[in-house]
């Protein structure tokens, strides 16, 4: 519009110098005088345009080529996951091998997955991207990542990667050497072993005390904390992971949202808040619980209504066999009232429990834990893998009729 009316400007200027007449020299004097006005008009007509279409997306030619202005704007479909999740071209997803399947939730399926180029093998979350809008749950995903790259423990598998394809987004959230495929779940080896050597258990306590301690200082929440999201390392130690629940809690703040795993959960969370992160040591007491007595302390029900009932009504019976002080650990642990369980770090430093152990990562590490590294001698190793040309499109079919793992 500005370049149009720039135009009619000149022809009605220099039309207006051939009506007034006189000598020609005054004439095209002027009427020269007058086009170096109109010139001057049209530049910053001209001026005023490019200035617009900096600001603007105009749907006249562009004055210069423009490589870039045919792949903007980004896709909604894209540009909804960043910048969480970069897009990735095919040709890096090519060079991934699906090796088995990890776990199958109503959240994603995690795979092990080698990655040849690296010769390291990662677990693998995968997550529909059209799955994830239907259940409004592109924040969490987001902050999960976000969340996991804030981390940085010893007992904590911390952030590979995370990118999308075309249906998919993916995080990358451990990764071991080839060599140490057969690294195994908490939960595999409990089903396996059942009860866990008292050492053991004191062991592993220590051990999550130190990470819960360590993301509740940062305003972390967990609230997943099961045996399925401990891994145990080639030497037997644990690693925490998945944070697809996990949520930024500043201390004094609350939360309302029920979500976890019921036999898990604490009474303020199945009740629908209010609740912190002191929800996080009653999980960490069922689990605890668990280990030492090989069953849970309440059976699992339909629902969190009927499990609050059950939690609520019936408190744990702690075998009298278990240790004193193991005993006395799972009572503060598994508390109805959240403002009188354990929750700092020196109040298990000097339990009895916990006497003559070092919470120090260094320390808890040097020694592997045999029974586990036994365990994990006598896992088969993957009678096969899956290589796709198209890993992104190609996981379709996969993960409604996955190999055995």
């Amino acid at each position: 519009m500005g370049a149009v009316s720039c135009r009619q400007g000149q022809h009605t200027q220099v039309a207006a110098s051939h009506k007034q007449g006189g000598n020609l020299q005054g004439s095209w004097a002027r009427a020269w005088k007058s086009l170096w006005s109109g010139l001057g008009t049209i530049r910053s007509g001209l001026e005023e345009l490019w200035e617009l279409r900096g600001h603007q997306c105009l749907h006249q030619e562009p004055l210069e080529p423009a490589p870039l202005l045919s792949e903007w704007p980004v896709p909604q479909f894209i540009s909804l996951f960043l910048p969480e999740f970069p897009l990735r071209p095919i040709r890096g997803q090519q060079q991934l091998k699906i090796l088995g399947l990890v776990a199958k939730g109503s959240f994603g399926t995690v795979l092990k997955v080698l990655d040849c180029a690296q010769e390291a093998v990662f677990a693998v979350k995968v997550l529909p991207k059209v799955k994830v809008l239907q259940m409004d749950t592109l924040r969490q995903c987001k902050e999960e990542v976000s969340i996991q790259r804030q981390i940085n423990h010893p007992f904590v598998h911390s952030l590979g990667d995370s990118w999308q394809g075309k249906r998919h987004l993916f995080i990358n959230f451990w990764c071991f050497a080839v060599c140490n495929y057969c690294s195994t779940d908490l939960y595999s080896l409990w089903s396996a072993v059942g009860c866990f050597p008292e050492a053991s258990v004191r062991l592993f306590a220590a051990e999550l005390v130190l990470v819960l301690c360590y993301l509740h200082d940062l305003g972390i929440i967990h609230r997943d904390v099961k045996m399925e999201n401990i891994l145990l390392d080639e030497r037997g130690h644990l690693k925490l992971t998945d944070f697809g629940l996990s949520r930024h809690l500043p201390q004094g703040a609350r939360a309302y949202t029920i979500c976890g795993t019921l036999q898990y959960m604490a009474p303020e969370v199945l009740s629908g808040g209010p609740y912190n992160h002191a929800a996080d040591w009653w999980s960490l007491g069922v689990l605890l619980f668990s280990l030492a007595t090989g069953k849970f302390p309440v059976a699992a029900k339909k629902d969190h209504v009927a499990m609050l009932a059950s939690v609520t009504h019936c408190d744990s019976e702690i075998p009298a066999s278990l240790n004193q002080g193991l005993s006395l650990l799972l009572h503060e642990l598994l508390c109805q009232n959240p403002l009188h369980r354990l929750r700092y770090l020196h109040h298990f430093q000097v339990h009895p429990f916990f006497r003559g152990v070092a919470f120090d990562p260094e320390i808890l590490q040097k020694q592997p834990v045999n029974f586990v590294m036994e365990a994990q001698a006598t896992q088969p190793s993957p009678s096969e893998s899956m290589f796709f040309k198209d890993f992104d499109c190609d996981l379709e079919s996969f993960l409604v009729h996955p190999i055995p793992d």
